[in-house]
């Protein structure tokens, strides 16, 4: 099919969608687009706490893709939502997302899929393909991530180093921590966000988003703050799970998706990653591209954590070099 001028896709519509039951009160949200007999193809957003959007949809060519897309649990379209404080986010763990993914690959009737996703979503493909390789048919990652305490103190608390006006205001947004330490920042700002006070969520809210996009501020993007221009509701939702997961290091063991990386041997991997992301530093791309045999890593030199044109180029050449791969 052709291609737009910037190389992505046509806009398309799912031609299927609804809410799976996964249990525990939680309903997710899925669609599917593309080809219907199409090679199948998982989005598995950032965040966590992203949801889906429609604009990763336009990565796949839609004549050669089956391509599903999900909110992942509490967030987008899913429910119940994150950004109700009601909202129990005990049933929402890394353990809990990768058994939503196998439930929906049953639901859908799918044998294998690609597997794409970025940031966080690159966390949570490598804990889903570990565990279930022979459903992984391939897999492209930008902006990779493991989710190790070192890369959360980074994010956290390390990065503080090049923005130390900012780590001073995220730092204030918590008084009540008790240590500059990353897990007791972290803690505080997860409970800020569950309070029935609406004024305390929000100034969280204000408070992490202020900060995220202050890591990316060196990085050329046009629109909206890239975290804190998102509507009120998603930005409530977003930092509130963000918190969850982080406080609680994704419920993984240090270096545990690194470590089993072999257990992707076999499966053919794409890493791409910008130079210059400093919200994910390219180590973790390095050292998981070392751990596991069938991955080759792409450094786009002028790129960050929001990619860019020449990342775009590139994640896209490797999903059509796959389209038509048995």
């Amino acid at each position: 099919m052709p291609r737009d001028p910037d190389g992505t896709y046509p806009p398309i519509e799912p031609y299927d969608q609804g809410m799976l039951d996964v249990g525990d009160g939680n309903l997710v949200y899925w669609e599917v687009c593309g080809n219907p007999v199409g090679k199948p193809a998982l989005v598995v957003h950032g965040g966590p706490g992203s949801g889906c959007t429609p604009g990763a949809r336009r990565s796949f060519d839609p004549d050669l893709y089956r391509v599903v897309l999900f909110d992942q649990r509490n967030c987008g379209r899913s429910t119940p939502h994150a950004s109700d404080p009601a909202t129990d986010l005990r049933h929402n763990t890394t353990a809990h997302l990768v058994a939503d993914m196998e439930a929906l690959r049953r639901h859908l009737g799918v044998e294998r899929w690609l597997l794409h996703g970025w940031s966080w979503g690159s966390t949570l493909i490598l804990a889903y393909a570990e565990q279930h390789p022979e459903r992984a048919s391939e897999i492209v990652i930008p902006a990779v991530t493991t989710t190790r305490r070192s890369e959360i103190d980074w994010l956290y608390r390390g990065a503080g180093q090049l923005f130390p006006e900012a780590w001073d205001r995220f730092r204030a947004g918590v008084p009540e921590a008790t240590s500059d330490a990353t897990p007791d920042l972290l803690t505080a700002y997860a409970r800020r966000t569950e309070s029935p006070d609406p004024e305390v969520r929000a100034g969280a809210t204000a408070d992490w988003c202020a900060w995220e996009d202050a890591v990316l501020s060196m990085e050329a993007h046009t629109g909206p703050a890239p975290y804190g221009g998102r509507p009120g509701r998603d930005r409530l939702a977003f930092v509130r799970i963000c918190a969850h997961y982080f406080s609680h290091a994704a419920w993984l063991e240090e270096g545990q998706l690194i470590r089993d990386a072999g257990r992707l041997a076999g499966i053919p991997g794409v890493l791409v990653h910008g130079r210059f992301d400093l919200g994910s530093p390219l180590t973790t791309a390095w050292e998981l591209a070392k751990a596991w045999p069938d991955a080759e890593l792409t450094v786009i030199e002028e790129a960050g954590h929001l990619g860019g044109p020449a990342t775009t180029r590139a994640v896209l050449a490797a999903l059509d070099r796959f389209a038509r791969r048995a």
